[in-house]
């Protein structure tokens, strides 16, 4: 969800068909599908999930989505161990069946017991598994990917992204600084711009 920016209902729906996981390098995920669990009596078929298309896009629209190395090896090492479902999918529970959003929250609360300290657990810090998805989207935002980038590749348009995570590249005047400097000619020593 980090590296990827996704939704949990995204990677339920994660098919094998939409990744591209080279060997080395940057990989690519395409997703055409998103798979919230509504609960039966809130769709159609009477099945736990719903599926339908991305969140606010036509029925057919995709979101591809870079993703980095770590992300392209640890979903390789994942399906070469478990390979996938006969659907496609790449994350499902042990009888094949969706992930329920009681499954994967027992596991989000063990692990982070395990991982934060005593005093981070009692903040908000990695509270939600959709926690993951911000993180994943401020960390691009602090590497100065530009806006439009993320929002296409996150699933947002530019006005919500820009309203929900103005706050998160906050404390970097230093870096912004660095940038301009270099864009003018400016180096350590040589304040004045001068390039001679």
């Amino acid at each position: 969800m980090f590296y990827a920016m996704m939704r949990p209902a995204e990677v339920s729906g994660l098919l094998r068909t939409g990744c591209t996981l080279p060997k080395q390098g940057w990989g690519l995920l395409i997703f055409g599908e998103s798979s919230p669990a509504a609960g039966k009596d809130f769709t159609d078929d009477g099945q736990v999930h719903e599926h339908r298309g991305l969140k606010g896009r036509p029925r057919k629209a995709v979101r591809k989505v870079p993703i980095p190395p770590q992300l392209v090896t640890l979903l390789r090492a994942h399906i070469e161990r478990f390979g996938a479902a006969s659907d496609g999918r790449i994350f499902r529970s042990v009888n094949g069946a969706r992930l329920q959003p009681s499954t994967y929250w027992q596991v989000w609360r063990k692990v982070r017991a395990l991982s934060l300290t005593p005093e981070q657990l009692v903040t908000p810090l990695m509270k939600r598994p959709y926690d993951l998805r911000h993180s994943g989207v401020t960390w691009r935002l602090n590497c100065g990917i530009p806006a439009p980038e993320i929002a296409k590749w996150a699933g947002h348009s530019v006005e919500v992204l820009t309203r929900i995570y103005a706050k998160c590249v906050a404390g970097l005047d230093d870096v912004w600084i660095s940038r301009m400097d270099s864009s003018l000619g400016n180096h350590p020593g040589n304040e004045t711009g001068d390039r001679g």
